[in-house]
């Protein structure tokens, strides 16, 4: 049997989690079930933010900024929102060439949101081709959080194609068009 891709959800200081709180996904996750107030859809909107998720409507906010914990009567709110996810990268479905790899998004006050791979920072539009190989993104059909059972419904033909071709592994290639076309 083979070893699940994501390992770990790590959150520090993002939205509801002021602690920082480790999730181990040793078995394949389908859904996120608990009740009202528990954090399930943090937890969602955490995995499509480390994901490159940049409007904050999407993440259910109004700026960025809502990402960090503000704070309640008895603790005080903090400066800066970590999330990581660690992969599972023995199979090399990430094409680098390490068989641990950790994905990390901070963001603090300021706004300045920096990525990570392994500790080394890198730039999105670096990320954004190795995280669409592995058909990884922060929109799409991965991911429903609740009241978007209708998504793809909803949704306008361009964006219902974005979401096939995330699906179907051709973001990569549509990525790599772009760029081509911007240079």
């Amino acid at each position: 049997m083979s070893q699940n891709f994501l390992k770990t959800l790590e959150l520090t200081g993002f939205k509801s989690f002021a602690e920082k709180t480790t999730l181990e996904f040793k078995e394949k996750v389908v859904a996120i079930v608990g009740p009202n107030g528990s954090g399930k859809s943090n937890i969602i909107d955490a995995l499509r933010w480390v994901l490159g998720e940049r409007e904050a409507k999407q993440l259910r906010g109004t700026t960025l900024d809502n990402l960090i914990f503000a704070g309640t009567a008895k603790r005080a709110g903090m400066s800066l929102a970590k999330v990581t996810l660690t992969f599972d990268n023995s199979d090399k479905k990430l094409p680098l060439d390490y068989d641990e790899l950790t994905l990390t998004r901070k963001i603090d006050k300021s706004g300045v949101s920096q990525y990570f791979w392994n500790e080394s920072e890198m730039r999105f539009k670096d990320l954004a081709p190795i995280l669409a190989k592995a058909k990884l993104g922060s929109r799409g059909l991965t991911m429903i959080g609740q009241s978007q059972s209708d998504l793809f419904v909803r949704s306008s033909p361009f964006e219902r194609r974005m979401m096939i071709e995330e699906v179907l592994g051709l973001r990569e290639y549509r990525l790599k068009k772009t760029q081509s076309e911007n240079r």
